[in-house]
């Protein structure tokens, strides 16, 4: 059970890495470090601008235990001066204890002083590796775009992008189905015009039919001419013709009338 729990645990470690690696932009990644870099120079500034301000407050304190001292060695002179030798010494005994107060702060101002030179040296070291990696960071940045542009437009060229990809797919598909609809059509007409399928419209007709039309319809038309020419050219040929087409017809009545009679009278 553990190795087919500590199987599973790989194989969604190796699924959760390859999507990480999809889901990363390596050009977001190095905007975030050079945030980081800039975070950080800006923690190191502030720590030399709070160890120069302690060792300037250092020094003021100095400049005023220094003061007090030399005022208490005025103040002793002056009382040994007047022969109070007790004031003398009482003065002298202050100044020796302020004496030691600004050794201290001397000490301390020292290993401030050092400390701030050394924070500042690491500020400026910091600033140029900051400075450095920006611009390398804005080198890769452009590399990684300008190849990226490059693969999209080969993939486009080569038809293997997802894009282009459902693009000619789309366009086989219409094709496919353009293909259908007129084989479809075409042989719809083929049995149509062969009897196969009746038209519910009854417009549609076969080949014999279409050429007997087409024959009647040439024959009226020829007709239609010549007597239009008949008549313009005054109407005698076409009436006798007109006439002698009627002849026969008009014998065959006469010939019936006279029959007619011959049968009354039997």
């Amino acid at each position: 059970m553990s190795g087919v729990m500590k199987r599973m645990g790989m194989i969604f470690r190796a699924k959760a890495n390859k999507a990480l690696d999809r889901a990363e932009d390596p050009r977001e990644t190095l905007d975030y470090s050079y945030q980081k870099q800039l975070e950080l120079l800006q923690k190191v500034r502030r720590g030399v601008a709070d160890v120069a301000t302690s060792r300037k407050r250092l020094e003021l304190q100095l400049n005023q235990l220094q003061g007090q001292s030399s005022k208490l060695e005025d103040q002793g002179r002056k009382a040994l001066a007047l022969g109070r030798e007790d004031l003398a010494r009482e003065a002298l005994s202050r100044r020796s204890a302020l004496q030691q107060q600004v050794s201290d702060l001397e000490t301390q101002h020292q290993t401030l002083q050092g400390e701030e030179e050394k924070l500042t040296l690491a500020a400026q070291r910091l600033q140029a590796k900051v400075d450095a990696f920006r611009t390398k960071k804005e080198t890769i940045k452009a590399t990684y775009t300008a190849a990226q542009a490059q693969t999209r437009i080969g993939e486009a060229f080569s038809g293997i992008s997802e894009e282009m990809g459902d693009v000619g797919m789309a366009i086989q598909r219409a094709e496919d189905k353009t293909a259908q609809l007129q084989a479809r059509a075409g042989a719809i007409d083929e049995l149509l015009a062969s009897g196969a399928l009746d038209d519910p419209t009854g417009m549609a007709k076969d080949d014999l039919t279409a050429e007997l039309d087409r024959l009647s319809g040439g024959s009226d038309v020829e007709l239609e001419l010549q007597r239009m020419k008949a008549e313009l050219a005054g109407g005698s040929a076409p009436k006798q013709a007109i006439e002698g087409g009627n002849g026969a017809g008009g014998q065959a009545a006469s010939r019936a009338e006279q029959e007619r009679p011959r049968f009354d009278k039997q």
